[in-house]
């Protein structure tokens, strides 16, 4: 093909081995990177920068002000001192001298280095009379391999790599492609869009965030990216929740005063304000024939279940089916005896589907719930089998932890019309996460307690202190409480320094608690070995449950008011707050201990922050700071597509502007069918058009 007669598109399609600087060798390098044309590379962001704005010589360095030095590892010298301190020192070799970086009580900082290493420290360096020294550094790792190339602003830019590609020769394959093929690139933006938000153009961001004039320039051209990528998510889940408003069709259940009386006479307790708010806000939604997409969140505790079957009850009133889906077996039976025990005196007819029922017993139920004998099924993911049909189903309540897709929504629409949804999750979500991941949602918020919930007291005891945490434990047991034992794996790993759950047990019943019965579950067992364990547990008759995890969510034994956490730093802040929730839910206090010994400094801080706060959405929040949004958001569960760019815990501020104007631009132009949306429009299709199963926009 003639070069010269290529459009913009066919040149950004160049395959990347025919790009300059890369040919056929380096061509497969570039293709284990996920980079296959031209424009790949261009948007191959580097994941860091060497900065050297303020690269100094040893001869050159002032006491008191922030630069950075340059050099090789050439000792480590690691110190335990008395009372439980360290300190890690790190000589480095430079040009002209040579410079120690130091870390107090940081014994995990150890691991980071090695002879030989190539680094570059940046911090304030003190004169200690024969060598600078720099304590607690920023520290970057170089490639041994590099020439010494001068940036232009003093930032170079650091690609992820694959082995037999170095550092410098992808800088020179970048250098090629920005100055061939920027300024090919289509501006998505109409250009006063962009000047009303101050937004730099494509073609300037792309080539400052690969090779920075300064500071300032590299800020710059990362916000264009940032906002973009958000505004694009934004503007996907604004339209989702746009169709769901305007094409789908829900039946209309209003709440009368005849069937709130109705419902209320079943609990036996009364409501507390945060569950009648959220009761209004869900009631006026299925009033409505637009569907009800809301989140019902709300602490370890906080009486989501009574939210959600009042509006399961709303919806067996006017004759229409509810169904509820857990995440497990063990949480859908949890769901199923609460159920039971406050609609004992009704007459709502009730069924558990869950996937272990036998042939003959299956399709009875089938049939019964096809007829529309059943008003109100609880179950796991066998609710969306595809030979599982509703009479006239109104309503459906999902546990969030079942990662409970869009796409899978649409396996329950028949005869063109949607139920409602109401989507519950037992941990509290950093606000950033809600409108990213649930941005499609309405949110409910449950902020207190029912009364007469306890408080559970929490300590993290020295290993000098075990046994007298057992005694206390045992002490508890004798007046006739129940407590947990829970431990992070099944069995005996050499990777993972943790006790196993059986050598646990064993211990127990040999030694601090043999005079107690004992139970023993894990999630390895039959459902029918869970369900014989933990109705011994819940009728009194085993004393102390030992278990994994698998009693992290939905298990209520109020009389349960003890709980030993072994190797907490194996679990995240959210679990332990879980597990913690598992205790005090009757009229006793609660008291947890938890064992550990962190080996990072994010382990540490989870920890400390689990020991000084029950409030789950401060712990919440604590854990997003700590952990970041990858393992939180779960996208991978979800099948919503990674953020290359954003970070949500840093981004934040540019997040909402994003959502504000996302959800200004649909108002005004819902399927964004103006000619100068057409290129936002086809970008929302190809990024999330799949994930939000979009309807045709535009």
């Amino acid at each position: 093909m003639d070069v010269d007669r290529q459009t913009a598109a066919e040149k950004l399609a160049t395959p990347v081995q025919f790009v300059a600087g890369v040919g056929p060798r380096v061509g497969p390098l570039l293709h284990r990177l996920g980079l296959y044309r031209a424009s790949d590379l261009l948007f191959f962001f580097p994941r860091d920068y060497e900065d050297l704005t303020e690269l100094r010589q040893i001869g050159q360095l002032e006491e008191g002000k922030l630069q950075t030095v340059r050099g090789t590892v050439e000792d480590i010298e690691f110190r335990a001192l008395s009372g439980g301190r360290c300190v890690l020192g790190v000589s480095l070799r430079c040009e002209d001298g040579y410079l120690r970086a130091v870390w107090f009580n940081q014994p995990f900082m150890q691991e980071r280095f090695a002879y030989g290493q190539h680094l570059l420290v940046s911090g304030k360096p003190r004169y200690r009379g024969l060598v600078w020294e720099m304590a607690h550094p920023r520290v970057q790792v170089l490639a041994s391999d590099e020439p010494a190339d001068e940036p232009a602003g003093g930032l170079l830019p650091v690609y992820t790599l694959t082995e037999g590609l170095p550092q410098w020769r992808l800088r020179r394959i970048m250098r090629s492609v920005i100055e061939t093929y920027t300024e090919l690139l289509e501006e998505v933006f109409p250009e006063a869009y962009l000047e009303g938000h101050q937004l730099w153009p494509i073609h300037r961001a792309v080539a400052e965030v690969h090779f920075p004039s300064d500071r300032h320039s590299l800020e710059q051209a990362r916000r264009r990216f940032i906002y973009q990528e958000l505004f694009i998510l934004q503007l996907a889940l604004a339209i989702k929740r746009y169709q769901q408003r305007s094409l789908a069709r829900a039946p209309v259940l209003e709440t009368t005063a005849k069937i709130d009386a109705r419902i209320r006479r079943l609990f036996p307790f009364e409501l507390t304000a945060s569950q009648r708010r959220a009761i209004a806000e869900v009631t006026r939604d299925m009033a409505s024939p637009v569907p009800m997409n809301r989140l019902l969140q709300g602490d370890v505790g906080s009486g989501k279940t009574v939210v959600a079957l009042y509006a399961m009850l709303v919806a067996v009133a006017h004759g229409y089916q509810a169904a509820l889906m857990a995440p497990t077996e063990v949480l859908a039976r949890q769901h199923a005896q609460t159920i039971e025990r406050l609609l004992a005196a009704s007459h709502v007819r009730r069924a558990q589907l869950m996937s272990g029922l036998g042939g003959k017993q299956r399709s009875g139920l089938l049939e019964a719930i096809a007829a529309g004998d059943v008003d109100l099924v609880v179950g796991t993911h066998a609710i969306i089998q595809h030979d599982v049909r509703f009479h006239r189903l109104g309503l459906v309540v999902i546990d969030e932890q079942h990662k409970f897709g869009v796409r899978q929504r649409a396996e329950l629409r028949q005869a063109g019309t949607d139920p409602h949804y109401l989507v519950m999750t037992a941990t509290p979500i950093p606000r950033s996460v809600a409108m990213t991941l649930f941005g499609d949602l309405d949110v409910s918020t449950l902020t207190d307690s029912p009364p007469g919930r306890q408080t559970v007291r929490t300590y993290w005891p020295p290993e000098s202190n075990r046994d007298a945490w057992w005694k206390f434990f045992a002490t508890k047991l004798r007046e006739g409480r129940q407590g947990y034992v829970v431990v992070p794996l099944v069995e005996e790993s050499e990777q993972v320094e943790a006790k196993s759950l059986n050598e646990i047990f064993e211990s127990l019943a040999n030694g601090p608690l043999e005079a107690f019965r004992l139970g023993l579950i894990h999630g390895r067992m039959s459902l029918e070995e869970k369900d014989a364990v933990m109705d011994k547990f819940r009728q009194g008759e085993t004393q102390v449950l030992v278990c994994t995890s698998v009693v992290e969510v939905g298990v209520d034994v109020p009389n349960a008011t003890l709980m030993t956490i072994e190797s907490g730093h194996r679990f995240g802040l959210a679990q332990l707050h879980q597990l913690r929730g598992r205790i005090s839910r009757g009229r006793f206090p609660g008291f947890c201990a938890v064992f550990a010994q962190p080996q990072t400094e994010a382990a540490h801080k989870r920890l400390q922050a689990f020991v000084n706060t029950t409030d789950g959405f401060r712990l919440a929040e604590l854990d997003f700071q700590l952990r970041g949004p990858g393992e939180i958001l779960g996208s991978r569960q979800h099948g919503m597509p990674p953020l290359r760019m954003a970070d949500l815990r840093r981004d934040r501020g540019i997040l909402e502007q994003a959502r504000r104007d996302a959800q200004a631009l649909v108002e005004s132009d819902p399927g964004l069918a103006a000619p100068q949306h057409a290129r936002l429009r086809r970008m929302v299709v190809a990024r999330y058009g799949k994930t939000l199963d979009l309807a045709d926009v535009g």
